[in-house]
């Protein structure tokens, strides 16, 4: 079997799956549980003054019969003291001296306070911490998580503060609510980050009772903005991450996090540059025993690749991750369309002519409704196959191109050349 172990900045882990600072880590019991059910690591829920959460903090979105195919919180740092949340952590990692524990962090922005809790937990044996520069709602209204965080130098002093007097490797959560991630992540950088971590929720309401006329959640008649996260925000984590990876000047290493349900978004996030992970909604939604089928499909994915460790897969995608104006112009797929699978439910048609290009034609064969693909028209937008609702009914096909690559870059500097 693979080597599952990873070393993120200097913090080593029995595998890549940790939990996110969230609600699953709010206790020693819960962290204990899950370190029993075979995470690699947890990140401890958010450190600081401790405040006070409403009633009624959650809300789902569901899609076409899927479950918390989203999920909104309103819930905020611990609720419980800190000397509380000390001694769990002592006792935590006492009982599991190989598993990691990552206190995150989160105070007001002075010098003072930052070196003050970052000796505090230090001192009860974690092996890393973890800035929370990323909570969009109630503590940023009081100056702290993304208000700290969409403000690159904030990012970089805080940073900065808690690296003068930490001895363990620090990780800076970064807030996708901001319109660069990098240039925040660059911030951290400056300020000696280890590591980042990314993405922290998006902001959002779930909803709106049309009875009521309620938010969904509601506070005794009254809403507010909370943390978007589950399935649907992996795409916008996967791309901030990817945009991280590739660039230059952020040559930390990134711990992943954003919809991550299992080991196949996952492996995703670390070949798009994440040396680990961090889960929390699809825990939530199923439970800490989802590590194992994690644990387990990652495993035989690398076996059957005849990988030796999951650090090799780190990163190796991020070198096809690129700029529109490096794609090139003249690569070529046209769909074909398989009448032998193909159900007739016309989908394919209906999107193709209404929504995209008008390149499937509808015709009878010896009393039998077929469709085909007119590849002069075809631009290759893959619509077709995405509609269709049969596993290999439509196929995207590569054709080979007489003409040379040319991306648009190129083809501008070429028209550029000519104009002078």
């Amino acid at each position: 079997m693979a080597d599952l172990r990873i070393d993120l900045a200097g913090i080593k882990s029995p595998n890549p799956f940790w939990l996110a600072s969230a609600p699953p880590t709010n206790s020693g019991y819960q962290v204990q549980r899950a370190f029993e059910a075979g995470w690699g690591g947890a990140v401890w829920k958010t450190l600081g003054e401790p405040i006070l959460n409403v009633s009624s903090r959650f809300a789902a979105v569901s899609y076409n019969g899927q479950r918390v195919a989203g999920f909104n919180n309103i819930e905020l740092i611990t609720d419980r003291p800190l000397e509380v949340n000390l001694q769990e952590i002592l006792e935590t990692k006492k009982r599991f001296p190989n598993h990691a524990i990552i206190a995150s962090l989160m105070v007001e922005p002075k010098q003072e306070k930052w070196h003050e809790i970052v000796k505090k937990v230090e001192a009860v044996g974690v092996d890393g911490l973890e800035l929370n520069f990323g909570c969009p709602h109630g503590m940023a209204e009081r100056g702290m998580g993304a208000a700290s965080g969409q403000v690159p130098e904030l990012v970089e002093k805080q940073t900065y503060w808690a690296k003068e007097v930490a001895r363990t490797p620090v990780i800076v959560k970064l807030t996708p609510n901001i319109t660069d991630i990098t240039v925040t992540a660059e911030a951290a950088v400056r300020g000696g980050a280890d590591a980042v971590s990314m993405i922290n929720t998006i902001n959002s309401l779930a909803g709106v009772d049309l009875d009521s006329w309620n938010t969904v959640p509601h506070v005794g008649g009254k809403g507010a903005h909370g943390g978007y996260s589950g399935a649907a925000v992996k795409p916008i984590a996967l791309n901030m991450v990817a945009e991280c990876a590739r660039n230059p000047f952020v040559n930390v290493p990134i711990s992943g996090i954003g919809g991550i349900s299992n080991w196949r978004d996952a492996a995703e996030f670390m070949l798009m540059g994440a040396t680990g992970v961090q889960v929390c909604t699809a825990a939530m939604h199923h439970g800490f025993s989802i590590v194992e089928d994690m644990i387990d499909g990652l495993n035989n994915y690398l076996d059957e690749k005849g990988i030796a460790s999951v650090m090799d897969i780190v990163g190796q995608s991020v070198q096809r991750y690129s700029n529109w104006g490096d794609l090139d112009l003249n690569y070529k797929i046209v769909a074909e369309i398989n009448n032998e699978v193909c159900i007739n439910c016309n989908k394919c048609h209906i999107a193709c002519e209404d929504t995209a290009h008008q390149c499937i034609d509808l015709y009878t064969e010896s009393g039998r409704p077929m469709l085909k693909v007119r590849e002069q028209d075809c631009v290759g937008c893959n619509l077709c196959a995405i509609v269709c609702p049969v596993e290999g009914a439509i196929s995207m096909v590569e054709r080979m191109s007489t003409i040379a690559p040319m991306t648009w870059n190129e083809r501008q500097s070429i028209i550029s050349s000519f104009a002078r």
